[in-house]
């Protein structure tokens, strides 16, 4: 019983949508996956703004449009706004020497005293002569 054309193609059409529909669930699960992690990246106490920056880029490729994005790109403006703000300064809050001024100067020689000698166990023993045996 041969199978009309005219009925595979929506059978197929159908199986090719249902098929994009499962790859978008799968994108769009992997791009909020990986604004989480921008998100989790930007609370550490070092992040890396081009990570971040690129799984920004993915969810926003991916199509979300939450307030999760825009948290993310607001944390990372911040980020970047305080890193600017606080470069070359050291944790303590007061500003770095330039390292030009550090190498000009040479640093002040720093006396240590002499290793303490111990002359007694340091001498070689004197030569012990043995006396002739006797004969008699």
């Amino acid at each position: 019983m041969p199978i009309e054309a005219a009925l595979i193609k929506p059978v197929v059409d159908a199986l090719m949508g249902l098929f994009r529909q499962g790859e978008n669930l799968r994108l769009k699960h992997n791009a909020e996956a990986a604004l989480r992690e921008a998100i989790r990246e930007l609370l550490l106490a070092s992040p890396d703004d081009n990570r971040v920056e690129a799984r920004i880029a993915i969810a926003r490729a991916a199509g979300i449009l939450s307030e999760d994005v825009v948290l993310a790109e607001d944390m990372l403006k911040k980020h970047r706004a305080t890193k600017a703000r606080t470069s070359g300064k050291s944790a303590t809050g007061r500003k770095r020497g330039s390292a030009a001024a550090k190498t000009d100067e040479p640093a002040p020689a720093k006396k240590t005293p002499a290793p303490a000698t111990r002359k007694a166990a340091r001498k070689t023993p004197a030569k012990v002569v043995k006396p002739a045996p006797k004969s008699t």
